[in-house]
């Protein structure tokens, strides 16, 4: 096993490139510097260091371990602050933690004896990466894999509307229905959303589904795609707010009982209170929301 306190050592002394200096950041003597790094590279079996004239150097190898150094380094920090209860780190994917959650993070953390808090954003992939590596308490995303260890619940259903330019034939439509999109090509936004399984979902046959002429990788460049008149998208309604009231893009929503995006709050069981949600959680969903425990061999959302 790495030791932490050598690794810590090594990220300060490939900052500082100085071994005096690393010790006085540290308050430890630069002789007690010079074994921490002995010893991880005795334990590793390769150079980490190459003292100059100057300043001292790091090798390849040691370039390759300080990424994982620094996570190894702030998880336990994560640990030791989760423990301790000072600590509440939420994450969101892009659309929800730009449009949606900023409210509700505001009425949190002004709350009396409220925990200090993070919000991390990022898209849903990656988000779902850090929840399951310890580095998020608590996600909302708007798609999520079952896991065991976790659990999950409905915060809300949100709607996707066709976004359009003011100048589009569809802007003078109310609504939209399979036989507006059937064929069309859409652009796409932020991956691993869910949107794709939605569509399959509302075109049953699969000839009809509508495809993807780009993959712009987040909603704000999809909007200004849109804007530009290089096509249209499919968005949660929230995120075209203030485009909609400008008059910059147009929000078509959808026939019938329309197209709806389930958003999920998820965060790891805590086995000393496995019926005790985060206090976040608790403050998202205020009372009387539908619950329900994910299992790895639940269908997703």
């Amino acid at each position: 096993m790495l030791n932490l306190v050598w690794l810590q050592t090594l990220v300060a002394l490939l900052q500082h490139r100085s071994f005096q200096a690393t010790a006085d950041r540290l308050g430890i003597a630069q002789p007690t510097v010079t074994q921490h790094i002995r010893k991880l590279e005795e334990q590793l079996q390769v150079g980490l260091i190459v003292r100059g004239r100057t300043c001292s150097q790091p090798t390849p190898e040691a370039l390759m371990l300080l990424p994982f150094a620094k996570s190894m380094l702030k998880l336990n920090d994560r640990a030791m602050r989760a423990i301790k209860g000072r600590n509440l780190r939420v994450g969101a994917s892009s659309n929800i933690g730009i449009y949606m959650l900023p409210p509700y993070v505001r009425s949190f953390i002004t709350a009396e004896q409220s925990p200090e808090l993070d919000l991390v954003i990022d898209s849903n992939p990656a988000i779902a990466e850090k929840l399951e590596n310890a580095e998020l308490d608590v996600a909302v995303m708007e798609w999520w894999k079952p896991l065991d260890g976790f659990q999950a619940r409905s915060w809300k259903r949100e709607p996707l509307v066709l976004i359009v330019a003011p100048t589009h034939p569809f802007a003078q439509l109310a609504q939209v229905n399979p036989e507006h999109l059937a064929g069309m090509e859409l652009i796409g936004g932020e991956s691993g959303t869910g949107t794709g399984r939605l569509l399959d979902r509302y075109f049953p046959d699969g000839s009809a589904t509508p495809g993807v002429s780009m993959q712009l990788g987040s909603t704000e460049a999809v909007k200004q795609a849109v804007k530009a008149g290089l096509g249209v998208s499919l968005v949660l309604a929230s995120a075209v707010t203030e485009e909609v009231r400008a008059g910059s893009l147009c929000a078509i929503p959808f026939s019938g009982a329309g197209l709806n995006k389930e958003l999920m709050i998820i965060w790891r069981v805590n086995p000393a209170r496995p019926e005790q949600p985060p206090g976040f959680v608790n403050h998202l969903l205020g009372a009387g929301v539908r619950s329900y425990a994910l299992a790895s061999a639940s269908h997703p959302p």
